[in-house]
């Protein structure tokens, strides 16, 4: 394997878009650190600092974390691991939290998927979920065993409010609305490669052959 400089990429895609397909498989051929901000905010959680109470509240209310106190956590975390480089995922959500990483670590690479609307209601209006152990089925290629209950405790299946079609196609408004001035952004800067399709199995060729190309290519001077 042709040996390159570590690089920073984020991966944008709409809840129920294959992203945390995708970003898996990109982790494993790449071995590049994996940063999940949902997951880093949660470990924050657990060390009871002041600014976990904070992380906590806003959570459990269900408002957005100020933008400044993410970025602490986010660009803290990954000047730590820049020089293995990383995949940044689930952050930025907005146009300001893109401008406010960029001037704390430069992102190389931006890979956006862009998987029709239709698409996601369809996979997410089948998805059941056992509660207490988080396994997730769905109906249409991974059902459970006995209709509506949990393979391993026979508990009842439930489905997520947030799953269901008419709250589908609104966070999908709302995720529109917040990452398309993100994407703009990215694409002016010459860094966005984006990635239309229905199935991650063939989404992911395309991923991987567009990373394979990039990720060899000489890279320009890293500013942060």
């Amino acid at each position: 394997m042709t040996s390159h400089i570590a690089r920073r990429l984020v991966i944008l895609g709409a809840p129920g878009s294959g992203k945390g397909t995708i970003a898996s498989r990109i982790v494993k051929t790449y071995g590049m650190p994996h940063v999940v901000v949902g997951d880093l905010l949660r470990s924050h959680i657990q060390r009871k600092s002041e600014e976990s109470k904070t992380i906590k509240e806003h959570i459990d209310k269900g408002l957005l974390l100020p933008d400044e106190l993410v970025l602490k956590f986010v660009a803290g975390e990954l000047k730590k691991i820049r020089d293995k480089g990383f995949l940044l995922d689930g952050y930025p959500r907005t146009l300001n939290q893109a401008k406010l990483l960029d001037k704390e670590v430069k992102v190389d690479h931006v890979v956006a998927l862009n998987v029709p609307a239709d698409e996601i209601v369809n996979r997410l209006k089948d998805r059941w979920v056992h509660a207490s152990s988080g396994r997730v089925y769905n109906l249409l290629w991974n059902p459970p065993k006995v209709a509506g209950k949990d393979d391993e405790t026979g508990e009842p299946l439930t489905q997520r409010d947030d799953d269901k079609p008419e709250v589908i196609r609104s966070r999908l408004d709302t995720y529109d609305k917040n990452t398309n001035p993100i994407a703009e952004f990215y694409k002016k800067k010459n860094i966005l490669q984006e990635f239309h399709g229905r199935e991650s199995d063939k989404i992911w060729p395309e991923v991987k052959k567009y990373l394979d190309r990039v990720l060899n290519e000489p890279t320009r001077k890293q500013a942060a």
